[in-house]
């Protein structure tokens, strides 16, 4: 991603077929950064914030989120990153969900949201728009959140 940091990539997705056909292309773009994978957003929420690796703690990541989880929903996350305290709130997040509906997109857009992707019924579209976010993920450039005061 940047070459001057190493930026961990977190994925909230519940799905574990979509997580693997996530992570695999991903790396099939040529995108080798640390992924950690949560299928819940509890513990993805405590791990943000509250874990030593986390990016409040730990430097720049990059949230790969779902909307549907089982515990609680993708925007609820959202909400806590964007609304959060100064080292999180400038954390990307891409959501990246079945929801195609207008209102869920503006919503998600609303609370800070840097991309909404849907993901495609067709496998090999949804392998292909993973690859091409994977390219889109090696060109970002992603803010040091070590320097917000």
């Amino acid at each position: 991603m940047n070459a001057h940091q190493s930026v961990s990539i977190i994925m909230i997705e519940d799905d574990e077929g979509h997580a693997r056909l996530i992570e695999k292309n991903i790396r099939r773009a040529g995108i080798m950064n640390d992924i950690r994978h949560f299928t819940d957003g509890t513990s993805a929420i405590d791990f943000i914030f509250n874990d030593d690796g986390g990016p409040a703690h730990n430097g720049p990541a990059l949230v790969l989120l779902d909307l549907n989880l089982p515990d609680m929903s993708g925007t609820d996350i959202l909400a806590r990153i964007k609304g959060g305290d100064a080292a999180v709130r400038r954390t990307p997040v891409v959501v990246l969900t079945t929801t195609d509906d207008s209102r869920e997109i503006q919503r998600c857009y609303d609370l800070g949201a840097n991309v909404y992707i849907t993901k495609p019924v067709n496998y090999e579209n949804f392998a292909q728009a993973i690859r091409q976010l994977g390219l889109f993920l090696s060109v970002i450039q992603v803010p040091d959140l070590g320097d917000v005061g």
